[in-house]
């Protein structure tokens, strides 16, 4: 394991390591100690590589993650995984705003709670959020799955598109189009197969979801007075 000193080399040096490894590098497992809250950790990454942050990170950690597998061993600050591509992001401790936010694909994993706008305009990626979401969650999401197994906070799904909103505790309010819908098998088994990658322990018959009434994919002339 290549063991990186963020406190003492810098995090372009970090950065440029870690992006410069290739699908045939010998060097798959890296850990970055001292990390103290810097921003933009292990970002731009695309080799299948695993690297763990021992701490919690700033602004941006992991974002345009490509194959790799990185873990926080701690908390994120706003913007983890952003525009994620594939890969996995697992997050020890909580989440700030918008965590996930335009994720085309990949897997984010959050064990404690996640703030505002978690999975803002997701576009393919699936999120499992082990405690509760901040109010916005899933804001413009068009693709993937968003999975809470604590509490959703206001407008949740609000101008939701096609993804899929998965929800085991209370929702405190719906956003505009987004309405709870049946759960069928084929749901049961999406959900059943994220939380056993997650690695948490969560029947799929505890959870309701919740998807757009595409009521505002067309124009509506009443709807511009």
């Amino acid at each position: 394991m290549q063991t990186f000193d963020l406190e003492a080399n810098g995090l372009r040096a970090l950065n440029a390591a870690l992006q410069a490894q290739s699908e045939q590098t010998n060097e798959t497992a890296w850990q970055v100690v001292n990390p103290r809250g810097s921003h933009a950790i292990a970002v731009g990454l695309d080799a299948p590589i695993d690297v763990t942050v021992k701490g919690s990170t700033g602004y941006y950690c992991a974002g345009m993650n490509k194959q790799a597998s990185i873990t926080v061993d701690g908390s994120a600050g706003p913007g983890v995984a952003e525009n994620m591509m594939s890969g996995t992001v697992i997050v020890e401790g909580d989440a700030s705003q918008y965590a996930g936010a335009t994720g085309h694909g990949g897997l984010l994993v959050i064990k404690g709670n996640a703030s505002s706008r978690c999975g803002i305009s997701m576009k393919g990626i699936d999120i499992v959020v082990q405690g509760n979401v901040g109010h916005m969650s899933a804001f413009m999401a068009q693709k993937g799955n968003l999975v809470v197994c604590g509490d959703a906070g206001d407008a949740l799904g609000d101008s939701v598109y096609e993804a899929r909103l998965f929800v085991r505790g209370e929702v405190k309010s719906l956003g505009a189009d987004c309405i709870e819908k049946e759960m069928r098998p084929e749901h049961l088994e999406i959900l059943r197969d994220l939380l056993e990658r997650s690695g948490i322990d969560a029947k799929p018959e505890e959870f309701r979801r919740y998807g757009s009434a595409r009521k505002l994919y067309n124009f509506n002339i009443d709807n511009a007075y």
